[in-house]
């Protein structure tokens, strides 16, 4: 689906966001605004609302894809919109699969893209390939960092883990895994399912005859839930933990109180308001809250618009660089400055954290940009 942008969001996609059919930049954009990650890809397509419409004194159009979660589908939205509406940036997708399909499109191309998705295999390692590729997301090691340290200074020696069946599930599995060796926390045991299952009882069985302290439940979005509802079901009271992939309303929604007391790493928008004064990331969060609020109603921000916003503000920082020096928008000299430009990112202030990038990272966060949060009372809130 393809239309120039009206604020409005229809139930099956986003309609295109733009200032004008003249636009002189031109960014694509693929979201999976249906399907599974829906409540990935619906607050990440209403963020474009809130995109800047010239930058660097050039007007901006956006041109907005809804591929319904389907790696297929993301990869002809990419082709088509490098190839049909020859834009100079790509922005997507929603979920790790998709992402890191694109990037064979994308780097054949030469055109950027910045994904939305986390896993650290879309940018990691830095070939011919990912050279073009950036993403918003932390990478799986920042959250597991912090999530294995929470486990060991809680006691959980003994942790399960069942998570997705795709590239997103077993990009969590290895960093935890890599996490959990340094802190001496034992994986009795992995089990996978896929994102449409509407049964996961095989594999809660087999993690529960481990006998572990605790689960992880490596997914995203409501089909993590369904893993944690079949635990609580079966009689597991050891704790729960989930990734920052289900920081959304939806899902809590969804969870209620079977998602009760869970533990999660997150990015510090989550908990902005609890932040010190001193984090100036606490600044840029509120503010993001702030405009996407009054857009879209009271607490009805999350993280997954923020790692949209965040790709916001990287074109914002990057466009002007790209217009000095010289290349005009829609030629292969502008996209490949942009992509200089997208690589030398310094101290850029985002609502997940402070982004640094260089020839060999293409994420730019520290250890700043997560925090351990906990679910109480149906809400996100800084754990103890």
């Amino acid at each position: 689906m393809l239309s120039r942008f009206t604020a409005a969001l229809a139930a099956a996609a986003l309609t295109c966001a733009c200032t004008s059919a003249l636009a002189q930049i031109k960014v694509g954009i693929t979201l999976s605004m249906t399907g599974p990650a829906a409540s990935l890809g619906i607050p990440e397509g209403k963020t474009v609302a809130l995109f800047p419409r010239t930058i660097g004194g050039q007007k901006v159009d956006y041109i907005v894809l809804d591929d319904a979660s389907d790696t297929v589908k993301a990869v002809e939205n990419t082709r088509r919109l490098i190839t049909e509406d020859k834009v100079d940036l790509v922005i997507g997708s929603s979920i790790t699969p998709n992402s890191l399909a694109m990037i064979d499109v994308t780097s054949e191309a030469r055109t950027p893209q910045i994904a939305v998705a986390s896993s650290l295999r879309i940018v990691d390692p830095v070939d011919a390939k990912r050279r073009w590729v950036f993403k918003t997301p932390q990478n799986d090691a920042h959250m597991m960092t912090a999530m294995t340290q929470h486990m060991n200074d809680h006691g959980f020696k003994r942790v399960g883990i069942i998570g997705f069946a795709d590239a997103y599930g077993q990009g969590v599995v290895d960093e935890f895994k890599k996490m959990a060796d340094l802190r001496h926390v034992a994986v009795v045991g992995v089990e996978h399912y896929v994102r449409t299952d509407t049964s996961v009882t095989a594999q809660v069985i087999k993690i529960m005859a481990e006998n572990p302290d605790a689960v992880l439940i490596a997914a995203s979005g409501t089909p993590a839930v369904l893993p944690a509802f079949t635990l609580r079901e079966r009689g597991f009271k050891g704790q729960i933990y989930f990734t920052d992939g289900v920081v959304n309303n939806d899902f809590l929604r969804v969870g209620g109180k079977t998602v009760e007391g869970a533990f999660l790493p997150a990015g510090p928008v989550v908990v902005a308001k609890d932040l010190p004064d001193s984090n100036p990331i606490k600044k840029v969060s509120l503010d993001f809250q702030r405009r996407y609020e009054q857009a879209n109603g009271a607490g009805s921000m999350n993280a997954f618009a923020a790692h949209m916003w965040t790709a916001a503000l990287m074109i914002e920082r990057t466009i002007p660089v790209a217009l000095k020096t010289g290349a005009k928008p829609g030629t292969e000299a502008f996209r490949s400055a942009l992509r200089d430009a997208l690589e030398n990112i310094h101290d850029l202030v985002t609502p997940h954290g402070i982004m640094n990038t260089s020839p060999t990272d293409h994420m730019g966060f520290d250890q700043r940009a997560r925090v351990m949060v906990e679910i109480k009372n149906g809400a996100f809130t800084l754990a103890k």
